[in-house]
């Protein structure tokens, strides 16, 4: 085939070279595909990658109890559509961007990705 189209998605995230070299076809990639990345940005832990290219990411926070003057732990999980170019597993921190609907419930999209260190499975961590 020709040359490979692939886009820089801004913000300071470089695309990868797995994204740039790669034969995937992946119209929901933010590096490759016809998906522009606005709005927010996150991070959380994976905990889920049993979906096709799909995973499930955990973002803890602490919430605010004015009557007692303390904090107690809260989670979301958010859904994110990974690309090809990635390798994930759960335990990792990834950081995704927020884009338009890719379907019913998923709105974001992962642009990078740090292997979990150690094997601290369960432990709480703010971000």
């Amino acid at each position: 085939g020709g040359r490979r189209w692939y886009k820089d998605v801004g913000l300071g995230f470089r695309t990868p070279k797995t994204a740039i070299e790669g034969s995937y076809i992946d119209k929901k990639c933010p590096f490759t595909g016809l998906v522009s990345i606005r709005g927010r940005i996150l991070t959380g832990t994976v905990v889920s990658t049993k979906m096709h290219r799909t995973i499930i990411i955990r973002r803890e926070y602490l919430h605010f109890i004015p009557k007692y003057a303390r904090y107690e732990k809260r989670h979301k999980n958010v859904a994110a559509h990974v690309s090809p170019a990635f390798r994930v597993e759960e335990g990792d921190q990834v950081t995704v961007g927020q884009c338009r609907p890719l379907s019913k419930t998923v709105r974001f999209n992962v642009l990078r990705v740090l292997p979990r260190t150690g094997k601290a499975v369960k432990k709480f961590s703010k971000f």
